[in-house]
């Protein structure tokens, strides 16, 4: 299964580009993760035209269901034992996401109540991913 994060917006930051790059380099060996890059919201949506079903659809929103790291590894889990063939994790431009777009998602993921910089929640959910997949892949996790 492949896995996409897709961001409305471009890092800037040197230091977030890097430790990002850092998350997605570790989680290459459990799980193919790619990050594309829109330019806002439009972009978003004509992306998620051209991966229409069966991508499963995620969008991260402050409504969303707020998971610990095995929810979110359940969640990868089951779609893959479901057969899905890509997953797709959205974050949003400043605006966030309309009523129709949340609608139109397979889930919403909220990574917490607080309200995150968009570039901040790129690097939690690129370590949530890498967490998630070294759990599926047998790794001990820290906090057993």
């Amino acid at each position: 299964m492949r896995l996409a994060l897709v961001a409305a917006g471009k890092l800037k930051d040197a230091g977030l580009q890097s430790l990002c790059a850092e998350y997605l380099r570790r989680i290459q060996p459990f799980a193919p993760l790619e990050v594309v890059e829109v330019r806002d919201a439009a972009g978003l949506r004509a992306h998620w035209c051209r991966h229409a079903s069966p991508t499963i659809r995620v969008l991260l929103d402050e409504r969303g269901e707020q998971l610990d790291t095995r929810g979110l590894a359940g969640w990868i889990a089951q779609w893959r034992t479901e057969g899905a063939r890509a997953v797709h994790f959205h974050i949003g431009d400043a605006d966030g996401f309309s009523a129709a777009d949340r609608a139109g998602a397979d889930r919403l993921l909220a990574l917490s109540r607080l309200t995150l910089p968009h570039r901040l929640a790129r690097l939690i959910l690129l370590e949530q991913l890498y967490r998630a997949a070294s759990l599926l892949a047998g790794h001990p996790y820290h906090h057993e």
